[in-house]
């Protein structure tokens, strides 16, 4: 059984690190105007390019599209409100790419942002490279910290981005909770000291990339410490993108994400939000490609 899609080939140093101009037109859901005429107000979608100082000569930026709550504000050097305090990082697979599998994080982003929870959507400077990607993702929540007071976060990762979830959740406190899709088991050793934190893993047992034994084994090294909570979904025959079940992903995620952000959502916003459909399935795929999650070693099986 297959536990990583991390090549064995050292780093290529000469790989150029995608920009956001890579992908112009993915700022928004093919379908935004279904929930802009659900919702009160529009959330906002900001472009960002993060510094990431790692000193290691690979120092560099990483693009991302940043989704915040329509009535998010902030001075310079004060923390916004508690209900706005925690920020949800949703990182891709192997190849990178900002839309996640089946496109899930680029509806996902907007629904969170409008239900009050930032939701930073990050690619990564050098793809399929544990530390590096760790790097990445410790940078955007510094940048999240630094330029917005957001000091806790929800990590959620597909596929090889599981190993940078819980590589990056390891002894940080601030991160809250976590969740994967189709998680490979190598590099997630941090997941053993998570709890109490929750953890939603979720993966389709059909799976040719990357077996759900992963996530099995994931759920065993979380522990049964009495104080945490785990929790595994498989998905009956669906494959390693869970594009057979994308909108019951999405939903779940998005109430995880709420429920580790103390955020409440009541029946009300769970129909005009967290239920509709941004992105039709004829979409998904093509999607994917556009957003670099589609680029080798990564792939929907």
């Amino acid at each position: 059984m297959s536990t990583t899609l991390q090549p064995q080939a050292p780093p290529n140093n000469n790989m150029k690190p995608h920009t956001i101009h890579s992908y112009s037109g993915l700022a928004h859901p093919p379908h935004l105007s279904r929930l802009e005429s659900a919702a009160h107000k529009q959330a906002q979608v900001e472009p960002l390019s993060i510094d990431v100082d790692t000193g290691d000569g690979q120092d560099g930026f990483v693009p991302g599209f940043l989704h915040l709550p329509p009535d998010f504000t902030t001075a310079p050097g004060t923390l916004p409100t508690h209900h706005h305090r925690t920020a949800a990082l949703l990182l891709s697979g192997a190849g990178g790419g900002v839309t996640g599998p089946s496109s899930i994080y680029l509806s996902l982003a907007c629904k969170l942002a409008t239900v009050g929870i930032p939701t930073l959507r990050l690619d990564y400077r050098f793809p399929a490279r544990t530390a590096a990607c760790v790097a990445d993702a410790k940078a955007a929540m510094a940048y999240l910290r630094d330029m917005y007071g957001l000091d806790r976060f929800v990590l959620v990762g597909w596929s090889f981005g599981g190993a940078v979830v819980f590589s990056a959740a390891d002894g940080d406190e601030r991160v809250v909770g976590c969740a994967t899709v189709a998680s490979q088991t190598a590099g997630t050793e941090g997941i053993r000291r998570l709890a109490p934190r929750p953890a939603l893993l979720m993966h389709g047992t059909g799976d040719r990339t990357l077996s759900d034994g992963c996530s099995r084994r994931l759920f065993e090294m979380y522990g049964a410490n009495p104080k945490g909570e785990r929790r595994l979904q498989l998905f009956e025959g669906d494959n390693h993108a869970l594009s057979k079940n994308a909108e019951r992903a999405e939903e779940m995620l998005c109430e995880f994400v709420a429920t580790c952000a103390g955020v409440g959502i009541g029946e009300e916003e769970r129909e005009r939000v967290v239920r509709l459909e941004l992105i039709e399935d004829g979409e998904r795929h093509g999607l994917m490609e556009k957003g670099g999650d589609l680029r080798e070693p990564e792939k929907e099986d």
